[in-house]
């Protein structure tokens, strides 16, 4: 192992939208970082929608050497998860985007289509986004699991973030699911539970402790990485920012925070690690402010990593 930040682990699992590209384009960075890694790399989604193969597609376009292999989603993680307690061949119905059924056949099972759902008793359901769902497609599931078929959500993202703003994710269309039902999916295979990174340790043959997690959003990325028991990279170039981070609970900040992905290549000294005695970050988010707020010629993350380091370890922020 090297000194940088990455040669401490045996493997990198990333999340991908705001991590390494967002939308058609990649992130600043991360593709060069990615390129440089020495230490194997799965890619991992909570994005259901599309088969691994069409991400593995995209992420060549980018620039990156990668395979369907290198792509672990949520679907592939709630088929892995649906094969383990059912036998080979057994029924599922498949509500969501091609992903979901693609994950669903890979795995030995026999994929139902909503559209030939009637009257096809079925063992479990599998439901993640698609574009084209519809509330029969949602209405077929909440009668399958009425007459207690085994309810697997790929991820409950009650949003999707698009070039146009938020627009409604799989999680609400699992809610409208659940009030059918009368209560929540018997398991959620994406981030933030721990079935997925669960998974990409297994492809990669590695323990979960030996492996870093790197995401751009605390309540999926980070908390899954926690509630799996991997150690976890921040980089702000997604969804939050510092103020989320010093506002987040205990079980969603990350171990490492950086700007970027270049920061897996940089050395890091033992007090940048994460202190088994979790301090309160709740007034960081004022000290960094006055900081900006007089003008300081310090930069942003480098002032964060002071003040987060301090709390860590239990002094005052400087």
């Amino acid at each position: 192992m090297n000194d940088s930040l990455v040669g401490r682990y045996r493997a990198v699992v990333s999340d991908l939208d705001g991590v390494v590209y967002r939308g058609p384009e990649a992130v600043p960075y991360a593709v060069e970082a990615i390129g440089r890694l020495e230490v194997p790399v799965l890619f991992a989604t909570n994005n259901a929608s599309r088969p691994a193969g069409e991400v593995a597609t995209h992420l060549r376009e980018l620039g990156l050497e990668c395979g369907a292999d290198d792509v672990a989603t949520s679907a592939e993680a709630a088929a892995w998860l649906v094969s383990r307690e059912l036998q080979p061949g057994a029924r599922v119905l498949a509500v969501g985007g091609e992903g979901v059924a693609v994950a669903l056949a890979d795995a030995g099972l026999t994929v139902v289509r909503p559209d030939d759902a009637r009257g096809a008793a079925v063992t479990a359901v599998v439901q993640g986004y698609g574009t084209a769902v519809t509330a029969s497609d949602l209405a077929e599931a909440a009668y399958a699991v009425e007459q207690g078929a085994r309810w697997v959500a790929t991820n409950t993202d009650a949003t999707l973030p698009t070039d146009r703003g938020l627009a409604p994710g799989n999680g609400s269309l699992v809610a409208a699911v659940a009030t059918a039902v009368g209560h929540e999916p018997h398991v959620v295979a994406g981030k933030p539970e721990a079935p997925l990174y669960e998974l990409c340790a297994q492809r990669l043959g590695v323990e979960v402790a030996e492996v870093l997690a790197v995401g751009d959003r605390l309540t999926t990325d980070i908390l899954g990485a926690v509630t799996a028991g991997m150690d976890s990279l921040l980089v702000l170039t997604g969804i939050d920012g510092l103020e989320e981070l010093f506002a987040a609970s205990p079980r969603q900040r990350p171990t490492y925070v950086a700007a970027d992905l270049r920061a897996l290549h940089r050395p890091v000294d033992a007090a940048d690690h994460r202190s088994p005695a979790v301090a309160d970050l709740g007034d960081a988010v004022a000290s960094v402010h006055r900081a900006v707020d007089r003008g300081a010629d310090v930069d942003e993350v480098e002032q964060l990593r002071r003040v987060a380091r301090d709390l860590l370890h239990g002094r005052s922020p400087r």
